[in-house]
């Protein structure tokens, strides 16, 4: 995976971050999701690194990057703290505007990312996700019963890193697989890679503390600057067999956070990089700057 990328520890202050960068040409950062690493962009990374230079960090809490330590309010693993992480990450790599997408949590972390930071991105896709304050003030039966592990994962330290710790790679292989995907879409690097992650107890804490600062100091912020629209163009994509297209309009959730929206379904569920590389490339190709 990943040929003619380089591999570095980036210390952006608060953690170090792993980091995978390759290519020549406007900056490109991607963001991945949840249980992954930014293994999940290896289908399509070489593909954009003959256009642009590509940014692939693992999210702190992530993969090889660092653990902090959390606090009663979920602070370390809010999406302002994360974001954070990735404007000090492209300021010491030298760029002071670029483009970015983001895959399920990875998303919701560049959707902070416009908000906190605006002008530093100059185009932004987000890819199978509605916003977070959407899906929680429109939880029923359906998105509970498929979205479980948002409800799992937020109760209280140890209980659910204790169930998980019994089994991390059956739960793991469970989350991937979950949606219809099945294990057989991602590339076997990548899901050693994953799994080598999933392992390590710190990273099992650190993902649980994601989804809790989500359900709490994440909904703070944005009710504080709910009338904040995203300023750059934006472009949403999602499963067209997922669960987004099953309970949502997921184009109208957007435009009413962003006022130019490009929408559209691509073919697969959720895991679009890893199920739909060609489909997720091309509309990269049309939308991103070169």
């Amino acid at each position: 995976m990943f040929e003619g990328f380089s591999e570095a520890r980036i210390d952006v202050g608060e953690v170090s971050l792993h980091v995978r960068v390759g290519g020549a040409g406007p900056a490109l950062l991607l963001l991945h999701g949840y249980p992954q690493t930014g293994a999940m962009w290896a289908p399509i990374a070489e593909d954009l690194a003959r256009r642009f230079t590509v940014v692939i960090p693992d999210l702190r809490g992530y993969g090889r990057s660092d653990k902090p330590e959390s606090d009663a309010e979920h602070a370390p693993y809010s999406k302002r703290a994360m974001a954070g992480d990735m404007i000090r990450l492209m300021d010491h790599l030298g760029h002071e505007t670029f483009q970015a997408a983001g895959h399920d949590r990875g998303g919701r972390v560049l959707h902070r990312l416009l908000l906190d930071h605006p002008g530093r991105v100059t185009r932004a896709a987000v890819l199978d996700i509605v916003p977070t304050a959407t899906v929680f003030a429109t939880t029923d039966k359906k998105l509970a019963t498929a979205y479980y592990h948002w409800f799992f994962l937020i109760q209280p330290a140890p209980f659910p890193e204790t169930l998980i710790g019994g089994d991390p790679i059956y739960f793991l292989h469970h989350k991937l697989g979950a949606w219809g995907t099945g294990l057989d879409a991602y590339a076997p690097e990548a899901v050693s890679e994953y799994e080598t992650a999933f392992r390590d107890p710190a990273a099992i804490h650190a993902t649980c503390e994601d989804y809790r600062a989500a359900a709490t100091i994440d909904l703070a912020h944005d009710a504080a600057d709910e009338g904040t629209h995203i300023r750059c163009p934006l472009l949403v994509l999602w499963g067209a067999n997922g669960l987004m297209e099953k309970l949502y309009d997921v184009a109208d959730s957007w435009r009413a956070k962003a006022s130019d929206v490009t929408a559209r379904a691509v073919p697969g569920g959720h895991f679009l990089v890893e199920e739909s590389p060609a489909e997720t490339l091309a509309a990269f190709d049309s939308f991103f700057e070169s």
